[in-house]
C-alpha cells in the first residue's frame, strides 16, 4: 500500500500564492517616479513642460534619468514628424516645429507649463 500525502504539493502551492502576493503588494507600493509615466502626468506633476520649437522639455533640476529619457524619446518622436512635415512642405524644419508648438500650447490643460522664446516660463 503506497501512501502519498498531497501536504508537500499544497505547501508549495501556498508558498507560489504567497510570493505572488508578495510581488503584487511591492508593485503597487512602488514610488510612481520609477515606472514610465505619460507626458499628460509629467505635466501635470509640472516636472515637464513645453517649448516654443514644439520640444518638450524637463522643468526641474531634479528630474531623474528616467524622466529625461522618456522626454529625449518624445522629442525623438516629434523631431522625426517635423522632420517628414519639413520634407513635404519644403520648409526648415524649425518652421514646422513652432507650428506644432501651436497646437500643442493650443492643448494644453489649465495650469500646464510653457517655456516662451525668451526663456521665460509661463504657466497656462
Amino acid at each position: 500500500m503506497k501512501i502519498f500525502s498531497s501536504y508537500p504539493r499544497r505547501r508549495a502551492v501556498r508558498r507560489i500564492a504567497g510570493i505572488l502576493a508578495l510581488m503584487a503588494i511591492m508593485a503597487v507600493s512602488l514610488p510612481a517616479t520609477g515606472w514610465a509615466q505619460s507626458l499628460a502626468d509629467l505635466r501635470a506633476q509640472g516636472v515637464v513642460g513645453e517649448r516654443y520649437d514644439g520640444m518638450a522639455v524637463v522643468r526641474t533640476s531634479g528630474g531623474s534619468a528616467d524622466v529625461q529619457k522618456f522626454v529625449a524619446d518624445v522629442n525623438a518622436k516629434r523631431q522625426k514628424i517635423y522632420a517628414e512635415r519639413s520634407a513635404q512642405q519644403k520648409v526648415p524644419i524649425g518652421q514646422v516645429g513652432r507650428v506644432y508648438a501651436k497646437q500643442i500650447y493650443a492643448e494644453l490643460p489649465a495650469g500646464s507649463w510653457f517655456l516662451d522664446e525668451s526663456g521665460t516660463w509661463r504657466r497656462k
